[in-house]
């Protein structure tokens, strides 16, 4: 299933007040996994950066001054999401500015019905424990030494990690190499599993083969799944 893990900066906590978002980020994601496929824009607000967003994220009004107005992005972006959920960390922030300026320039809404909030999981999951994106990258053991400072698509690369461990996880310490032979004790008495004289021939046929081939070139070139297939 493709999903959408989305992130935005802003130039403060309420659109309604006049704050104005300053940075979009999205990442593609199949079935969990990214795909490479990424949408990144940073916007002109048309107005200043108080002091206190700019210490979060590092985007001054200097640097955004010749970047592309809202209106300017929005086919390309509302193109990218089409009608896939969003993966969004306290989705309510995120998805209030995007609406506001969606509004400005007369376009439909986006409806919280596609919305997964990832705070709202981590909250059923982990009860009473604080579940910041920060927090949660810490319990799971993701390396958030590039997050300097908060950044839309850094952070939804982030994201896209830690939605996976709240999902069940990607499973990281699968081997898929042969396991050595191991002793076992059953009802005291020490017994060795036999190996298999042979390995069991293949199952799949040469048709299923072909359409997974086809499946991985559908998810492009900077899919993943090309760093396995690049040596076969």
């Amino acid at each position: 299933m493709r999903e959408i893990v989305l992130d935005t900066e802003t130039t403060g906590l309420n659109p309604l007040t006049g704050d104005r978002l300053v940075e979009i980020g999205c990442v593609e994601i199949y079935n969990r996994i990214p795909t490479g496929q990424v949408f990144h824009v940073y916007l002109n607000p048309q107005r200043d950066m108080p002091v206190e967003a700019f210490n979060v994220h590092g985007l001054s009004a200097e640097f955004l001054a010749d970047k592309p107005l809202f209106p300017h992005v929005v086919d390309d972006f509302l193109a990218f999401i089409a009608g896939d959920p969003l993966v969004i960390h306290n989705a309510a922030f995120d998805i209030g500015f995007l609406n506001a300026e969606l509004a400005k320039i007369g376009r439909p809404v986006l409806t919280f019905d596609r919305v997964i909030d990832t705070l709202s999981l981590a909250r059923r999951r982990h009860p009473g424990a604080s579940n910041r994106l920060d927090d949660l990258m810490n319990r799971y053991g993701i390396n958030s030494s590039r997050r300097t400072k908060h950044g839309a698509l850094l952070d939804s690369e982030l994201l896209a990690e830690v939605y996976a461990e709240l999902c069940g996880g990607k499973q990281t310490a699968l081997s898929l190499t042969a396991a050595e032979t191991t002793a076992i004790v059953i009802e005291g008495q020490v017994a060795t599993p036999l190996q298999r004289p042979r390995p069991l021939a293949p199952r799949r046929s040469e048709a299923e083969d072909a359409a997974h081939a086809a499946f991985i070139a559908t998810l492009g070139e900077n899919a993943i799944w090309n760093e396995y297939t690049a040596g076969s």
